[in-house]
């Protein structure tokens, strides 16, 4: 693929497909937070109880930590056009059921499926790995994250002002199924509108479904336990939900049988990846086509810590700011949300930004700094108190931001870059990851001070930041097979 310059202005060619394609991702998280902005309006249109919003904050999670994984093997098998367009059909059905739920049960359903659509954002990533050499793929990884992920503030933007168009109680109702009707009409707009790869080149698919291939004994047991905290996730989540604090929407033998469940799909999930890779590896693998797992343990770690800590601080960050500021500086619950809101905001800038320095100046420098800068950030956030001027407490959680969202860019910058055809299942494995730290993080909240809490952050980053000293700088070339039995060799570096 001949490297140009990069032109985010032009809309043909691989910018075509980049601009398609952060709008498609920017969809889903439209549908996947179009809920949130209006929660108060629909739980007065439903009479819930505050327990029963908490458990659709919950739902809304909780199916993205396997879809992830599902949609990673989907998009390598089918291709990102085939599984994009779906996803976006088929996220637009459970959108409709939650606007149009007649009792808290039926709008639960819906929720807990809609969190299937949350998990788009991996299609993406092979996509755009597929369309740009290495040395720019960090950018357009960062773009097509950071744009795209800016549908969750969008929603919040402008779906109450759209439910005030349609008017009445229930005008949140339209405005929900009018994000489902968007994402219905785009997957028609974005099937026929993109291909794969370019002209003349091959989309390589994995040589068996199911699981990701290793390259030895040793990562083959290294990938099973990599994958114990995504089920150990699930467990926790459905803790929560059959808990007193969640409405107690589960009961216990409910609960016990999904904990069952949980685990007999971890036992498959161990089965099929022993069967991926029982036949391959019974001889060793050439050395042209190994790969380490550590790189994708490693990068799982390190989006953890990221988006992981993004999405908990995201969701406590307006509550502490009111706690904090709410005496001493008069501070109101808007107010505080506005102020709690710069630090999703900048996410659009800095994602680019990240996979832009990780292009130029290193992919293991860069992402190295971010999490040293991050761990700094949460740090000195743990030190606000009501006597700080407030710009200073918005100025530092900007610069907190900053690190977390370019460390975003810096990870989905590697990612594409270990593996060409299971570029999709990696990237599903690492955003799963991202969806663990979310909920790991907001459970240890639920037990400590917020200043604990940012404390805690900071410890576990720098403990990370130490795993990702053993990552290796992508260099060289990685080698696919095509359909004839030749090697094409994909430049890294």
């Amino acid at each position: 693929m001949q490297t140009q310059r990069f032109n985010l202005f032009s809309f043909s060619g691989p910018y075509k497909i980049l601009h398609l394609s952060w709008l498609a991702f920017f969809i889903t998280f439209v549908v996947w937070f179009n809920h949130a902005p209006m929660m108060m309006a629909i739980a007065k249109t439903l009479g819930m109880s505050k327990d029963q919003v908490k458990t659709i904050l919950i739902l809304n999670v909780a199916l993205t930590i396997p879809a992830r994984i599902a949609i990673g093997i989907l998009v390598d098998k089918f291709g990102p056009k085939h599984t994009y367009s779906t996803l976006l059909a088929l996220g637009s059905l459970p959108c409709f059921m939650f606007a149009f739920a007649q009792s808290f049960e039926q709008l639960a359903l819906a929720r807990f499926l809609s969190g299937f659509i949350g998990a788009g954002f991996v299609i993406g990533i092979r996509m755009v790995g597929e369309w740009f050499p290495a040395r720019q793929v960090g950018l357009a990884e960062g773009i097509y994250g950071g744009w795209g992920n800016f549908g969750s503030a969008a929603a919040a933007g402008l779906l109450p002002t759209l439910a005030l168009v349609f008017g009445g109680d229930e005008g949140w109702r339209y405005a929900i199924a009018c994000t489902g009707a968007v994402s219905l009409l785009y997957s028609a707009v974005y099937f026929f509108s993109v291909s794969d790869t370019p002209k003349g080149s091959t989309y390589f698919k994995p040589k068996k479904a199911g699981a990701m291939e290793v390259t030895s004994m040793a990562d083959l047991w290294f990938y099973v336990l990599m994958t114990l905290p995504l089920y150990a996730t699930l467990t926790l989540l459905t803790w929560k939900l059959s808990s007193s604090a969640a409405a107690n929407l589960l009961s216990i033998p409910v609960a016990v049988a999904i904990y069952a469940g949980i685990w007999l799909l971890y036992g498959y999930n161990v089965y099929k990846i022993i069967q991926v890779n029982r036949e391959h590896l019974q001889q060793p693998v050439e050395a042209i086509h190994r790969y380490k797992f550590k790189q994708v343990a490693i990068l799982d770690l390190a989006y953890f810590i990221t988006f992981g800590s993004e999405l908990a601080v995201v969701s406590m960050l307006p509550m502490f700011f009111y706690d904090v500021f709410h005496e001493s500086q008069g501070v109101t619950t808007v107010q505080a949300g506005l102020l709690g809101g710069s630090f999703a905001f900048i996410n659009l800038v800095a994602r680019p930004v990240g996979g832009l320095i990780s292009d130029k100046f290193g992919r293991k420098l860069s992402l190295s700094v971010f999490i040293l800068g991050l761990a700094a950030g949460y740090f000195a956030m743990s030190m606000i108190s009501p006597e700080w001027p407030i710009v200073f407490a918005v100025l530092l959680t900007m610069a907190c931001s900053w690190f977390v969202s370019c460390g975003c860019g810096a990870v989905y910058a590697i990612v594409p870059l270990i593996k060409r055809r299971m570029t999709g299942q990696i990237a599903g494995m690492v955003g799963a990851y991202g969806n663990v730290g979310g909920v790991l993080f907001l459970t240890i909240l639920s037990f400590v001070q917020p200043h604990e809490f940012f404390v805690i952050i900071a410890a576990i980053a720098l403990l990370i930041l130490i795993a990702v000293q053993f990552i290796d700088e992508p260099k060289g070339h990685m080698a696919e097979v095509q359909d004839d039995g030749t090697v094409e060799m994909i430049e890294l570096d």
